[in-house]
């Protein structure tokens, strides 16, 4: 399929490369498996922002209300993905990930099924429940099949399948939604969670070496105040892509006056500069310290300075938009690295809780977008709330971590 495809273009050099010495015996399909399946859980994700207007009508509400749907799930990852993993710490990460993948279907399917506003809610608390501890336990497998020394590398193998999603599986869950109804595209879920659940099933190593943890250890990372202030860091910091990617619409058709149809364009546009800079940003957390995070940031506020400045010229615009999104996911990578080696006992929990702060910013750059357009400053002033979040969390990571080992 053509995901696939795009998925195993995602990793394929780092997989050449651990070949060789990895301790699996198939690391290739291994790897394409975990990418699999953020795959299906991203195009869950950003493909329900496409059907919002068609179930609010199907079930009789108003936009704002359906939105709820979508703001539950960001919830369930929030809550319910750090509970997942300190419940199930002594689990197998191999056997995790396929009960995960069991509670991803069923949350899906339900949500399919959902008679009403109220319900679909819920199931989408459920879905999103699953997402922060996918990927952390994702990351512990990939990491093992990497080897010692490539924990970066690992996540943005991991997260490969995740940004495949914001370029094919957001526009095909749209696309299936407008043509077959808005059950049809979770429906289309589930199928894809489906075969991702196989694909684990075949590929993934089984192997004591996978064990988790105890509850106590994952607990003891929680206590520690340098792990909260790197979640503050990433939830600051990263909050301007959402800033950004939240308002794409009104950016083309507001600001630089273009019909609405470039819209899908300027999203795969914004969505390839984020599989982009995921790569180069595997590369940088393995290589070095600070750089990715910090010239990750920096870099993103240059862009979004460019967006605010002079960003209702398309020619302009378009290549700022793959910039934000490369120079962005450049620096995520090393936000997981962090994490891990701050509670190397916990990098599960480390992994579920990076993904809780991706959704905390998400829940920052819209609202602080909002903010800025409801007082009337117009379309392109989200880019400078997302350009203040992410300064707080440039200033934070460089006064507490830029001088520590």
């Amino acid at each position: 399929m053509h995901h696939r495809a795009l998925e195993g273009q995602c990793v394929a050099e780092e997989v050449r490369h651990t070949v060789a010495t990895s301790p699996i015996r198939n690391p290739a399909l291994a790897l394409l498996a975990l990418a699999l399946g953020t795959f299906a859980i991203g195009t869950g994700e950003f493909g329900s922002n496409g059907i919002i207007q068609l179930f609010a009508t199907d079930l009789g509400v108003p936009v704002p209300v359906a939105t709820h749907a979508v703001t539950a799930y960001a919830l369930g990852v929030v809550v319910g993905s750090p509970a997942i993993t300190l419940f199930a710490a002594r689990v197998n990460r191999r056997t995790l990930l396929l009960g995960l993948v069991a509670l991803f279907l069923t949350g899906n399917g339900l949500s399919a099924v959902a008679p009403d506003v109220t319900l679909l809610v819920v199931f989408r608390f459920l879905a999103g429940s699953v997402q922060g501890a996918f990927f952390g336990a994702g990351a512990v497998v990939a990491a093992y099949v990497y080897g010692p020394g490539r924990g970066g590398k690992a996540f943005a193998t991991v997260m490969s399948g995740l940004t495949v999603a914001t370029v094919v599986g957001s526009p095909l869950g749209t696309f299936v939604g407008q043509h077959a109804g808005w059950r049809a595209m979770y429906w289309t879920v589930v199928a894809l969670g489906l075969l991702a659940g196989l694909a684990l099933v075949a590929w993934l190593p089984r192997t004591r070496d996978l064990h988790g943890s105890s509850i106590t250890e994952e607990l003891g990372a929680l206590r520690r105040g340098s792990v909260w202030l790197m979640v503050a860091v990433a939830a600051l910091g990263i909050s301007s892509i959402f800033a950004v990617y939240t308002f794409i619409g009104p950016f083309i058709t507001d600001a630089a006056r273009r019909d609405a149809s470039l819209i899908p364009v300027a999203l795969a546009v914004f969505g390839l500069g984020m599989a982009a800079g995921n790569q180069l940003g595997g590369r940088l957390a393995d290589r070095y310290e600070h750089r990715g995070l910090i010239g990750g940031y920096g870099g993103v506020l240059v862009f979004l300075a460019l967006i605010g400045v002079a960003g209702d010229d398309l020619l302009l615009l378009m290549p700022c938009l793959f910039g934000v999104g490369a120079t962005m996911m450049a620096a995520i990578p090393t936000i997981q690295v962090r994490l891990t080696r701050l509670a190397p006992d916990a990098p599960t929990l480390m992994g579920a809780l990076n993904l809780a702060a991706l959704n905390l910013a998400n829940a920052f750059g819209a609202i602080g977008g909002a903010l800025t357009i409801d007082a009337g400053w117009g379309p392109l002033s989200t880019v400078w709330a997302g350009f203040i979040l992410t300064t707080g969390g440039l200033a934070l990571y460089t006064a507490a971590f830029s001088r520590r080992p």
